[in-house]
């Protein structure tokens, strides 16, 4: 197993947990420790990670000029694609219907959901840290790429002795940090049978039921994930950034493997990282601003999610939501993906804010309750894999050569 590529081994990771977690039930606690550590493990990194890669990043693009170029293109190719996916997600629920009938005896008891973030003003004020020792420890993503891009932006205005210092030391710290993030990627195929065969464990008793009793709500949101992923940003890669698509998905399939176990794009931007600038060939200057940001405010699966979601739970309640109401739905979904965390079941965490905003009863959350975790692992996948399609559009407006 070790001669073999890193994605067989993750792939062949996957079906040892899947048969772990169908047949040894009993015996799933003796593997999910590993899981357990694999996660530990990249979120111990994913701090210092962004930290040094945004403000290298920065540092290394140059003036004020260079930075606000980038950085438009980022913001417009989220903001487009995320558009792209809510509505994708919109028109399949209006055509398929999953909640025409759906059983509403199915609700689970909804646990207590605390939105992280409300409207655009929430959003912005995240940003600023009180105290960037408190977003460090507590990992508030935002505010850690704000300050970085501070950081990084005013190292380039400083005198040339004191710029080459702090620039070498920020590239000398990534650099560390990269090594490292190698060293944990072995692990990957260990940690994924821990993860996974705990889902499994946990699913296998009430799957049959939940698929027969959910399927339609299933299937709009898978159908919408594949629309998206398959079709949508292909096409972006193939013709705005002119990159062969198969050819990327090859380079990313570590990271989109590990996306799907884990269910966290946060978790998973250290080998994002890794694959975008090592297989792909993006540079670190793109690369190191792009992704640590798409991981926090770019989430194409979870905006369609949500707004599946949302319509699913009207339909459940015989609520007719007009064409007004549902744009508002699609407007405060692209907002809240942007403020989700890229942690598992933020999505969940997130439809409170949608539900409150066209006055949908937020007790709907328990008849999706049961099937989240499943679309959560598929939905993090493609916020993943929308990430790196930016990554190597805007590379690809930036004038550089890949190796896709």
């Amino acid at each position: 197993m070790l001669k073999l590529k890193l994605h067989w081994q993750i792939l062949i990771a996957l079906v040892i947990a899947v048969i772990y977690g169908l047949f040894l039930t009993d015996y799933v606690s003796y593997v999910s420790w590993m899981g357990d550590l694999f996660l530990r493990a990249l979120r111990m990194i994913i701090v210092p990670l962004i930290l040094t890669s945004i403000i290298s990043g920065v540092a290394n693009i140059g003036d004020a000029h260079n930075l606000g170029r980038l950085g438009l293109k980022t913001f417009a190719y989220y903001i487009t694609t995320s558009f792209f996916a809510i509505i994708t997600g919109l028109v399949l629920v209006n055509i398929i219907q999953p909640g025409i009938g759906a059983d509403l005896g199915l609700k689970s008891e909804v646990p207590e959901l605390a939105a992280t973030s409300g409207d655009l003003g929430d959003i912005i004020m995240r940003m600023v840290p009180t105290n960037i020792f408190d977003a460090l420890a507590s990992a508030d993503m935002l505010a850690i790429i704000f300050f970085s891009i501070l950081i990084g932006y005013f190292i380039t205005r400083v005198n040339e002795k004191h710029k080459i210092m702090f620039t070498d030391f920020f590239n000398g710290g990534f650099e560390v940090m990269m090594k490292l993030t190698h060293f944990i990627i072995k692990f990957t195929p260990l940690g994924i049978i821990g993860l996974v065969a705990g889902v499994v464990a946990e699913q296998a008793d009430n799957l049959t039921n939940l698929i027969g009793s959910l399927g339609l709500y299933m299937a709009a949101v898978l159908l919408g994930l594949i629309i998206h992923a398959f079709i949508t940003l292909p096409l972006i890669i193939r013709f705005v950034a002119k990159v062969n698509p198969r050819l990327h998905a090859r380079a990313m399939s570590v990271p989109l493997l590990t996306a799907f176990s884990t269910s966290s794009s946060s978790a998973t931007l250290p080998l994002t990282l890794d694959a975008v600038e090592n297989n792909s060939g993006v540079s670190n200057k793109v690369t190191s601003f792009v992704l640590p940001l798409g991981a926090t405010v770019n989430m194409d699966g979870t905006a369609l999610y949500e707004c599946v979601a949302a319509m699913f739970i009207a339909q459940a309640y015989g609520i007719e939501l007009s064409f007004l109401l549902q744009m508002v739905v699609v407007m405060t979904a692209l907002l809240a993906s942007i403020g989700a965390a890229g942690i598992p079941m933020a999505g969940l965490v997130m439809i409170t804010v949608i539900l409150s905003a066209v006055g949908l009863p937020l007790e709907g959350i328990g008849l999706i309750l049961a099937v989240d975790r499943i679309l959560d692992m598929c939905r993090t996948t493609v916020n993943v894999w929308s990430d790196s399609c930016g990554a190597v559009t805007i590379a690809k407006s930036e004038g550089e050569t890949l190796k896709v």
